[in-house]
């Protein structure tokens, strides 16, 4: 499955992004995070918990959920999301990637830096 860019915005492999995914509890937050920093392919995962309401096999649901904000860059996106549904426990998992329009200048150079090899 291709991810869907948005049309007529071509970032750079280094353009910030902040990828958007939800899990089921606190647990599953702490390791999806440290997996995906260790694989440097987020700088940063910050967890916040929610709760969502949505449409699932045609009915309404709740769930009390973990949303997971991961900092990374555009070039590593397509072995994010690949990442995030091998290592998910849903069918279909949230994967959103939202361009990030400004940063500040250490940060963007650390974020980027963060994002370059893996740890060996």
């Amino acid at each position: 499955m291709n991810p869907v860019d948005i049309p007529d915005a071509h970032p750079d492999a280094r353009t910030p992004c902040l990828v958007l995914t939800t899990v089921a509890d606190e647990a599953d937050a702490r390791r999806l995070a440290r997996a995906v920093v260790e694989a440097r392919l987020g700088a940063c995962v910050q967890a916040t918990p929610l709760h969502s309401t949505y449409v699932w096999d045609g009915a309404v649901c709740e769930a009390a959920e973990v949303q997971l904000a991961i900092k990374t860059v555009v070039g590593r996106y397509a072995a994010l999301e690949a990442f995030i549904r091998e290592q998910h426990a849903y069918d279909t998992p949230e994967i959103v990637r939202i361009l990030i329009a400004a940063a500040e200048a250490r940060y963007l150079h650390w974020l980027v830096e963060s994002c370059a090899e893996p740890f060996t």
